[in-house]
C-alpha cells in the first residue's frame, strides 16, 4: 500500500483518525492542509499537556495565550502586545532568509492585535568555532536579523548571543517583539457574525515556504539543500507599507479582527479565524493576487509568502480599506467570506478543491502522551566535586573567560542592528534590560510618563544539567535584570527549544523544565502570556545524532513607572560597590562557564534558586531605584562576579580597588554563577542608609571595594593580592574577541 501520508508530514495512525472521522479518503489538497495543521509546529501536539501548567492571569493581564501575542496593561492609557518564536529550522536551512523572516513573522504577530511594533529582540545560539560552519552561520543570521529590523524601521534593543557545541548543526533563532496600543484598542483573530469578509492585504502570494510548518516539525538529517524551497523570503519595505495601513485602518475602526499569515498560510489563518470564531469559512482562491503563473489550489493555500495579513470587516467597509490598500501601494482582494456552518471550504473558479470541519482541522489534531524518563547521563554529570578541582591562576583564568565568546562584548553582533530608530531606547543593548520610554506617536496616539523594560535570558547549560532547577533559574534571572534598571516585572514571553520528543529522555527535559518554570513564575507572580514551543530540533551530523541542550528563552517584560528614573548597569561615578543578595548560599561552581573554558568540564548540578530570597531583592532593587539609593547595579551571571565587576567599569574611566574576604577558594568565590546575587554602586554618604534597607529585606550585603582614578583592578583576596592589572588591556580582549572569531580566516 503507497504510505501516502508521509509526504504530508502524517502518521499512519493520524491518517487512519482522518479516515475515521470523514468517512473519507481526503484528497491531495485536504491532506496537505491537516498534514500542515496537524504538524507539531501548529498544533503543539506534544506539548500542549504540559503548558497549563503555566500561570497565564494577573489583574494586569488583557490577552493571555491563545492570540497571536499576550498583552499586559501598563496603565489606564497604554497597552502593550508581545511575544517571542522560533525560527530555527529555517535559519538552519537558509540563514539570512530564515533569520530575517523571524523577524517579519514576529512583527505581524504584533501588528495583528492593532499594535505598533516598537522594540525587537533576537536570543541566538550557534556551535562552537572549532566547526567550519558557525563564522557563515553567525554572519548570515546577525545580517540577516540586521537587514530586516532596520529596513522595517523597528529598533532591535535587546538579546542574548551563546556558543555551545550542541547547536552547531542546529542554530537557535529566537525573535520577540513588542508593540503598543492605545488601551481598549486590542484586537483578536475573530469573526463576530455570519456572512463578514475576509479581505487579504500585502503582498502577493509565491511558491516560497510551501510545506513550511512541516518542516519545521521534523529533525534534519543530510538532505538540507532539498529543503531550501520551504523557506520563506521577506520584503522589510513591503512589511514597512503593511504596518503603516494596518495602523491606518485600526485608527479609523474599518475591521472586526485581522490575523497574520505565517505557518500553512491562507489554509492555517482563515481555519483559525473560524475556530476561534465558532464559525465556518469559504475561500475563493481565484481572487488571492499571485505573482507567480500556474499556481495550484494547493500551492495557493499553502503558500507562506510574508507580508500577508488576513483582515474580518463588514461590508460597507470594503471601500475605504481597499483606498487604503491602494494608497500604501499593496495588494488587497476579498478572498472569502465568514459562514454559519462550522464548514472550511475552498473553491477555485467555481471548483470544490476542499471541504473540511473547521474542528477537525483546528482542534482534532491528536494531543500526545509521550513517554519520559530521567536520562542515565545526569549521574556522571551531578557527581562532580569541585573541591577536586586543580588550583589555578587566577588572571590567566581570568583572560580566558574574558575571550570567551559566551562572556566577551557582543558589540559585533548588536552594532549591526539599527537601535536608535524611533528615538525610544533609554539604555541600549549592553546593559540587564534595555530601557525604551512610550513618547507619544502618531499612530496610534499614545503620551505616558511610564517607561519599559525588555531582557531576555536562556541558559540551556543550566536547563541540561538539571531541567527543574534550570527552569527556575532562568526566571529568577530573567526578573532579575528587569529589577536591576529599576522595573517591575510584569509578564513574560517564551520560547521552548527542545530536540526529539520522541525520545524519552528529551520529553524528561521538556516536563521537568516547565515545572520549573512554573514554580518560579508562580512564586513572583509573574504570568507566561504568550509564547512558541520549538521542538525536534535535532541532527543527524555524519551518522551521529545530535539534541541541543533544553533551551526555554524567556523575554521579561517590566514597567518603570517615571521612565526617565532608571538604574543602568555601568559605573558612572566614585562610588563604594557592594555584594547583595542570598549570599548564604554554598557557591558552586556546576554549570558556570568558568568550569567549561577553564577546565574543559559541563559537569554538575545547578545552583538552586531561594524564591523567596529572589522575590525579596525583587522588591528591594526596585525601592533602591525609587530612593535613588544606587548608583548602578549588575546581576552576577556568566562568568560569575569578577566578570560583573569587569562589565560594570569597562565603560567608564574608572579603575577598582577590591578587598574581600570569604571562607570560600578563590576561583569559587570569583566565578561561581549562583542566582541570586547583584553587584550595586553606592555613594559614601549614602552607605549606611543603604546597609539598613537591605538587611530589612532578609538579604544580606558585603562590601567589596571601591572605585579608583587609577584605571586598574587591584583585588586582595583575604589578605593577599591576586589581581593587578590594566582595565584597559583587559577591557580590549573582552571587546574586540568576538569579531576575532567571526572574521578570523
Amino acid at each position: 500500500m503507497e504510505r501516502v501520508w508521509e509526504s504530508y508530514g502524517l502518521t499512519e495512525e493520524e491518517y487512519n483518525q482522518i479516515l475515521e472521522k470523514l468517512g473519507r479518503e481526503p484528497n491531495h489538497v485536504e491532506l496537505g492542509i491537516l498534514g500542515a495543521l496537524w504538524s507539531e509546529h501548529c498544533s503543539y501536539k506534544s506539548s500542549k499537556k504540559y503548558l497549563k501548567k503555566f500561570p497565564t492571569k494577573a489583574d494586569w493581564v488583557v490577552q493571555g495565550p491563545g492570540e497571536n501575542a499576550g498583552v499586559v496593561k501598563i496603565d489606564d492609557k497604554v497597552w502593550v502586545a508581545f511575544k517571542v518564536e522560533s525560527h530555527n529550522h529555517p535559519s538552519y536551512i537558509e540563514p539570512f532568509h530564515g533569520a530575517a523572516t523571524g523577524v517579519g513573522g514576529i512583527i505581524r504577530d504584533i501588528l495583528s492585535m492593532g499594535a505598533r511594533p516598537i522594540a525587537l529582540a533576537d536570543s541566538l545560539r550557534f556551535g562552537e568555532f572549532d566547526y567550519h560552519e558557525t563564522k557563515k552561520l553567525v554572519k548570515e543570521i546577525v545580517s540577516g536579523i540586521g537587514f530586516y529590523g532596520n529596513c522595517i524601521g523597528v529598533p532591535t534593543v535587546a538579546g542574548e548571543t551563546f556558543f555551545e557545541s550542541s547547536y552547531r548543526t542546529n542554530p537557535l533563532v529566537n525573535a520577540f517583539c513588542l508593540g503598543i496600543m492605545p488601551a481598549g484598542k486590542m484586537y483578536r483573530a475573530r469573526a463576530t457574525k455570519e456572512g463578514q469578509l475576509l479581505f487579504l492585504i500585502g503582498s502577493s502570494t509565491g511558491r516560497d515556504g510551501i510545506h513550511g510548518a512541516v518542516m519545521a516539525s521534523g529533525e534534519f538529517e543530510e538532505d538540507v539543500e532539498e529543503k531550501r524551497p520551504n523557506v520563506q523570503i521577506g520584503d522589510p519595505y513591503f512589511g514597512k507599507k503593511l504596518i503603516e495601513a494596518i495602523m491606518e485602518i485600526v485608527d479609523k475602526d474599518l475591521i472586526v479582527g485581522m490575523q497574520d499569515l505565517g505557518a500553512a498560510g491562507l489554509a492555517g489563518s482563515s481555519s483559525e479565524i473560524a475556530a476561534k470564531s465558532g464559525k465556518g469559512v469559504e475561500l475563493y482562491l481565484e481572487n488571492v493576487p499571485l505573482r507567480e503563473e500556474g499556481m495550484t489550489p494547493y500551492e495557493i493555500l499553502l503558500s507562506e509568502s510574508q507580508e500577508r495579513m488576513l483582515l474580518i470587516i463588514e461590508e460597507d467597509k470594503l471601500e475605504e480599506v481597499k483606498e487604503i490598500t491602494d494608497k500604501w501601494h499593496l495588494e488587497g482582494a476579498v478572498v472569502g467570506k465568514i459562514t454559519g456552518d462550522g464548514i472550511f471550504r475552498a473553491f477555485f473558479k467555481g471548483e470544490l478543491v476542499a471541504e473540511l470541519p473547521v474542528t477537525l482541522i483546528v482542534d482534532e489534531a491528536p494531543v500526545y502522551d509521550r513517554p519520559y524518563e530521567e536520562p542515565q547521563y545526569l549521574k556522571d554529570l551531578r557527581s562532580f566535586n569541585q573541591n577536586e578541582l586543580e588550583p589555578v591562576n587566577i588572571p590567566e583564568a581570568l583572560e580566558s573567560l574574558l575571550s570567551s565568546p559566551n562572556v566577551c562584548s557582543k558589540e559585533w553582533v548588536y552594532t549591526q542592528y539599527d537601535y536608535h530608530v524611533g528615538t525610544n531606547t533609554i539604555l541600549i543593548p549592553g546593559h540587564d534590560s534595555a530601557v525604551l520610554r512610550l513618547k507619544w506617536v502618531e499612530k496610534p496616539k499614545i503620551k505616558t510618563d511610564k517607561g519599559i523594560a525588555i531582557s531576555s535570558e536562556g541558559n540551556g547549560r543550566m536547563v541540561f544539567l538539571n531541567p527543574y532547577e534550570g527552569g527556575k533559574y532562568i526566571i529568577a534571572e530573567v526578573c532579575r535584570n528587569l529589577a536591576c534598571v529599576g522595573a517591575k516585572p510584569l509578564a513574560i514571553t517564551d520560547c521552548l527549544n527542545f530536540g526529539n520528543p520522541e525520545r524519552p529522555h528529551i520529553m524528561w527535559q521538556f516536563v521537568k523544565a516547565i515545572e520549573g518554570m512554573a514554580e518560579a513564575c508562580k512564586y513572583l507572580n509573574i504570568p507566561v502570556v504568550s509564547g512558541n514551543v520549538s521542538l525536534y530540533n535535532e541532527t543527524v551530523d555524519k551518522g551521529e545524532i545530535r539534541n541541543v541542550f533544553p533551551t526555554p528563552i524567556v523575554v521579561g517584560v517590566g514597567v518603570i513607572e517615571n521612565g526617565e528614573n532608571f538604574t543602568p548597569s555601568k559605573i558612572e561615578a566614585e562610588s563604594e560597590l557592594y555584594l547583595i543578595g542570598n549570599l548564604e548560599q554554598k557557591l558552586k561552581l556546576d554549570g558556570s562557564e568558568f568550569l567549561k573554558v577553564v577546565h574543559g568540564l559541563i559537569k554538575g548540578d545547578v545552583p538552586a534558586v531561594d524564591l523567596e530570597k529572589e522575590k525579596a531583592l525583587i522588591e528591594l532593587l526596585l525601592e533602591l531605584n525609587e530612593k535613588k539609593l544606587i548608583l548602578c547595579a549588575h546581576d552576577v551571571s556568566t562568568g560569575g562576579l569578577i566578570i560583573t565587576l569587569l562589565e560594570m567599569v569597562f565603560p567608564s574611566r574608572y579603575g577598582l580597588e577590591l578587598e574581600i574576604y570569604s571562607e570560600e577558594r578563590a576561583d569559587i568565590f570569583l566565578f561561581s554563577e549562583n542566582p541570586t546575587r547583584v553587584v550595586v554602586s553606592v555613594e559614601n554618604e549614602r552607605a549606611e542608609e543603604f546597609k539598613e534597607l537591605v538587611e530589612s529585606k532578609g538579604l544580606n550585603w558585603l562590601y567589596l571595594g571601591k572605585t579608583t582614578e587609577e584605571r586598574k583592578i587591584k583585588l586582595n583576596y583575604n589578605g593577599e593580592e591576586i589581581l593587578n592589572h590594566d582595565i584597559e588591556r583587559l577591557k580590549k580582549l573582552w571587546k574586540n574577541s568576538l569579531a576575532r572569531l567571526v572574521e578570523s580566516t
